[in-house]
């Protein structure tokens, strides 16, 4: 994990202040076996609504991170995780939000996938084409550049919302 949060839109107040507590957050990064990983659009009514991310959600009070992540991807996909592993974790300090964001990869999972939230979907390779990225999943594009051995930019930075 970073010992420094990544701060979206500086410029902007904290809701909640400085004292305000990080909200831990599952999110599956689902690979297909070609290396393509699942985007998804951030649903209307949310912050940053249309931007692409990971799926996943809040962890739920006395939920393990695998739970929710579970629950999530059933709730958002409508699928059955089979095989998932911890992967990273990333802080990622957003105006509404301070996020402790815990990344897991899911290779394999049961039932097609089904945007229950009215979201879109993209399987993606680097450079990922959809835009806008949301800020945190920005990181996530540079941790797999650097296991893929991918060199140039990951994604449209101008597009990128920060």
């Amino acid at each position: 994990m970073t010992s420094a949060a990544l701060t979206v839109d500086p410029q902007r107040a904290r809701e909640g202040g400085a004292q305000r507590k990080t909200v831990d957050v599952a999110v599956g990064v689902l690979l297909r076996a070609d290396g393509a990983f699942l985007l998804t659009s951030r649903p209307e009514g949310k912050p940053y609504a249309g931007y692409w991310e990971f799926p996943g959600g809040k962890v739920e009070a006395g939920e393990d991170i695998r739970s929710a992540l579970e629950r999530e991807l059933r709730e958002e996909l409508g699928i059955q995780v089979r095989e998932a592993s911890p992967w990273q974790d990333e802080v990622v300090d957003y105006p509404h939000a301070l996020v402790r964001l815990h990344f897991w990869k899911v290779s394999a999972w049961d039932g097609p996938l089904r945007m229950l939230e009215g979201q879109s979907f993209a399987w993606e390779q680097l450079p990922v084409v959809q835009t806008p990225v949301l800020p945190g999943t920005v990181p996530v594009l540079a941790w797999f550049a650097q296991e893929r051995g991918f060199h140039g930019p990951t994604y449209r930075a101008a597009d990128a919302g920060s």
